[in-house]
C-alpha cells in the first residue's frame, strides 16, 4: 500500500504533546478547535449509539486532557499515556472510532446494555460498495452485557481508501443487531475522513 504523506494518521510523540504548565496557556482555543472538528466526526445511530472517528487532533485533545486532570508531569507518565491513546490512532490501513452507548438518565442501564449483548459482531460502515465490518476492542463485552464504551477499527483496503477520497462516494454506518437495526448515512463524515489522508 502506498504510505500516507498525511500527519493525521501518525502515531503522536512526546514532541505532541505540551503537558499541563504549557497547555494551560493555550487549552481553551485547542478545545474550541478540536470541538469544531469532531462535529461531523461524530455520528448517532439510532437513538442510543453514537461513534466518534478518531485522528492525532482529537486524540492529542484527550492526551493533553488526562495529563491535566491527573497532573501527569514526568516524561514516563506522559509517555504511558501517549501509549494508550496512540493504541486507538488510525493507520495506513485502518480507520478508528469510539463507540458509545448513550443511556437516558431514566433508563435501566443494566437491562439496556444487555439487550446489545453481541453489538461487536453487527456494525460496519459503508464507503460506496465497500462494506467494513468493526473489530471492537477485546474484552469490553461478555455473554451478559457490554461496555458502554468501545473502541473500534475499521479495516481499511487501498479500494476503499480511493472510494473514501472520491467526493461522489456515499458513507454509511449500519447496524443490524437483532434488537438495534439503524442505518444512518454521513456525508459530512466521509470528508473529515478524507481530510485525514490527504496528501
Amino acid at each position: 500500500m502506498v504510505s500516507v504523506t498525511s500527519s493525521l494518521v501518525r502515531s503522536i510523540t512526546r514532541r505532541d504533546i505540551k503537558g499541563p504548565t504549557i497547555y494551560a496557556g493555550i487549552r481553551d482555543d485547542f478545545r474550541r478547535h478540536v470541538i469544531e472538528l469532531k462535529r461531523p466526526r461524530r455520528v448517532l445511530v439510532g437513538e442510543l449509539v453514537s461513534l466518534v472517528f478518531e485522528n492525532r487532533h482529537t486524540l492529542t485533545l484527550q492526551i493533553e486532557e488526562m495529563c491535566r486532570a491527573e497532573g501527569l508531569t514526568r516524561d514516563e507518565q506522559i509517555e504511558a499515556e501517549i501509549e494508550v491513546y496512540n493504541a486507538l490512532m488510525p493507520t495506513e490501513d485502518s480507520l478508528a472510532a469510539t463507540l458509545f452507548v448513550e443511556l437516558p438518565a431514566d433508563a435501566d442501564a443494566k437491562a439496556e446494555l444487555h439487550r446489545l449483548v453481541g453489538l461487536d459482531e453487527h456494525v460496519a460502515l459503508m464507503i460506496g460498495a465497500h462494506r467494513l465490518p468493526a473489530a471492537f476492542e477485546p474484552g469490553r463485552s461478555t455473554d451478559d452485557k457490554i461496555s458502554a464504551v468501545q473502541y473500534v477499527r475499521f479495516p481499511l483496503s487501498a479500494a476503499a481508501r480511493a472510494a473514501l477520497l472520491d467526493e461522489t462516494t456515499t458513507i454509511a454506518i449500519v447496524i443490524d443487531h437483532p434488537k438495534y437495526q439503524h442505518t444512518v448515512a454521513a456525508p459530512a463524515l466521509r470528508a473529515a475522513l478524507a481530510g485525514d489522508y490527504a496528501s
